[in-house]
């Protein structure tokens, strides 16, 4: 009988993808408070449409839920019901791979890293608000290898885009 190989993960890959679940969710939280073109995304959406990104089978996650006309709550690492739309990373190194900005979700989605439960109009769109939120907050150069494309933002857009959802991080932080 043949035994299956277990792969050894580097013991960072994990809590930095933990992480970065953390600072994805809490900044796509503030971006869809302060920039039209997420909440012309989110606009859409049927009022509280529950998304959740996860690493299977029971990895790190985060858990948004569109509330309002236009906003995204961030509700952390568990979902309160079945969400609407998941999107599944295989394993933590895939996650890794796009929170480490070494390859864009679009990529992973063609390299069968992640799987789709749910309607995939609604994915879609939030990849969209989560391409825009990276293509503000992160230095061009690590956007570049983050997104499929990267956008075509003047130095003013991109510095006030950014400091707009950071302060908003900053803000939402402290109202808790």
């Amino acid at each position: 009988m043949m035994q299956a190989k277990r792969v050894r993960v580097n013991p960072f890959k994990r809590p930095y993808v933990v992480l970065m679940m953390e600072v994805i969710g809490r900044s796509l939280e503030a971006a869809s408070q302060v920039d039209e073109r997420i909440q012309n995304e989110v606009r859409p959406l049927p009022d509280g449409l529950m998304f959740e990104m996860k690493v299977m089978p029971d990895g790190p996650a985060l858990v948004l839920q569109k509330t309002g006309a236009t906003g995204l709550k961030y509700l952390g690492r568990r979902p309160p019901r079945k969400p609407d739309v998941v999107m599944k990373f295989k394993h933590v190194t895939h996650a890794f791979l796009v929170f480490s900005f070494q390859e864009a979700t679009a990529r992973a989605f063609a390299n069968d890293r992640i799987l789709l439960d749910g309607e995939i109009a609604y994915a879609m769109k939030l990849v969209r608000c989560l391409n825009r939120m990276e293509s503000l907050i992160l230095p061009k150069i690590i956007a570049e290898r983050a997104l499929k494309r990267y956008p075509n933002l003047s130095l003013p857009e991109k510095m006030l885009g950014g400091a707009r959802i950071y302060t908003q991080v900053a803000k939402n932080l402290i109202r808790g």
